[in-house]
């Protein structure tokens, strides 16, 4: 059972379009121990996901509206730390790349045996929920529960939606250089221009310090130092 451990369900998202293949699961996972609430679209597991608490999430690659790649995109983007299962139809090395990439913890291939996603899904839910409420940037930390910095002196500092979601991404990848254009689609997706992140990074080093960001010439940022 997946309570064994816990005192309350575990609250689980399940995202997928067909209502058939849906219900059994979902009550499969019932009996499993899991609160489960369903969504049919993307755009639908987008809001629910934003505005409701869940331990976990099965997403989907196939959803009307949103599909599960960018789904997870945004909600990692929006500092949504759920853990968080992709279901495609197949299992080739760059969907698993793009999957792993977009913030999924784990990736299953349709068709499955339900035991394996089962199991997949204990195994996640086994993962220290803290590690994914703090993230260590050099001597501070980042913390995702209030959206804030705390700097080595024990300062915090309150981030704005959008520094909050630009540093999310960098520190969530930390040893990775992320292109001025990724950070534009994924940050500011109403943006005109990629120019925009610098002007972000700029308000990102007055707050926290010059080397809270690196930048990586003609490549982009990356994730610096508190």
């Amino acid at each position: 059972m997946a309570t064994t451990h816990e005192r309350r369900p575990l609250r689980l998202l399940f995202a997928d379009a067909g209502a058939e293949p849906v219900l059994p699961l979902a009550q499969t996972l019932h009996h499993e121990g899991y609160q489960v609430e369903c969504a049919r679209d993307g755009q639908t597991a987008l809001h629910m996901g934003l505005t409701r608490g869940y331990d976990v999430m099965v997403i989907s690659r196939r959803l009307p509206v949103v599909d599960g790649i960018s789904l997870i995109r945004r909600l990692r983007g929006r500092a949504i730390t759920a853990r968080a299962l992709l279901i495609a139809p197949n299992r080739t090395v760059p969907e698993l790349i793009e999957a792993l990439d977009s913030g999924a913890d784990d990736y299953l291939a349709h068709p499955f045996e339900t035991g394996e996603l089962t199991a997949r899904l204990r195994a996640l839910c086994r993962r220290p929920v803290e590690l994914a409420k703090v993230l260590r940037i050099g001597e501070g930390e980042l913390d995702l529960r209030s959206r804030s910095a705390v700097l080595p002196e024990g300062d915090r500092v309150q981030l704005s939606d959008r520094e909050f979601r630009l540093i999310r991404i960098l520190a969530d990848r930390p040893a990775a250089v992320h292109p001025r254009e990724e950070l534009a689609r994924r940050v500011f997706r109403d943006a005109s221009s990629a120019s925009l992140v610098a002007t972000y990074v700029y308000y990102l080093r007055r707050k926290l310090g010059r080397t809270s960001v690196r930048t990586v010439h003609s490549l982009g940022y990356q994730l610096g130092e508190l």
